[in-house]
């Protein structure tokens, strides 16, 4: 499971004009599912996305996590971040999940962080999503379980 994380002030999503996620401060996480994304990975990146420390203490230092500032986390599908990109002019998706397994993951991630986070929101599966953020920063990290 691969996770791009940014920092940001403000993040939404849009699906044909509709607004169907929204946070202020906090993270958008692109997330990408690979094959055998198994239980102990998707886990793992709940407790990484909830727990990574990009958020400035008092002394101006990231050592503060989503946990402990109560930000939104925005989740979003986005299956080309597994792509293979080492040859050609032109992606390769065969190191990507399967749609079944992608969206299996991908609400097993959301389930696992909205029961320990108090604010989730996401884009919606499978559709062409519009994106809108400030990043905070920048502060933008991969994280890969």
């Amino acid at each position: 499971m691969i996770a791009l994380i940014q920092r940001v002030t403000e993040a939404s999503v849009r699906v044909e004009g509709e607004l169907v996620g929204a946070i202020g401060p906090g993270l958008l996480a692109l997330v990408a599912v690979e094959p055998g994304d198994d239980e102990p990975r998707i886990a793992r990146m709940a407790e990484r996305l909830l727990g990574y420390r990009v958020f400035a203490d008092e002394a101006g230092r990231m050592n503060r996590s989503l946990a402990d500032t109560g930000g939104g986390l925005l989740l979003v599908s986005q299956f080309t971040l597994a792509a293979d990109t080492r040859s050609g002019m032109r992606p390769s998706f065969t190191s990507a999940a399967s749609p079944e397994d992608g969206r299996r993951g991908f609400e097993r991630l959301v389930g696992l962080c909205r029961a320990r986070h108090p604010v989730v929101e996401t884009g919606r599966f499978g559709a062409h999503m519009v994106i809108g953020l400030v990043n905070d920063g920048p502060v933008t990290f991969r994280l890969q379980s």
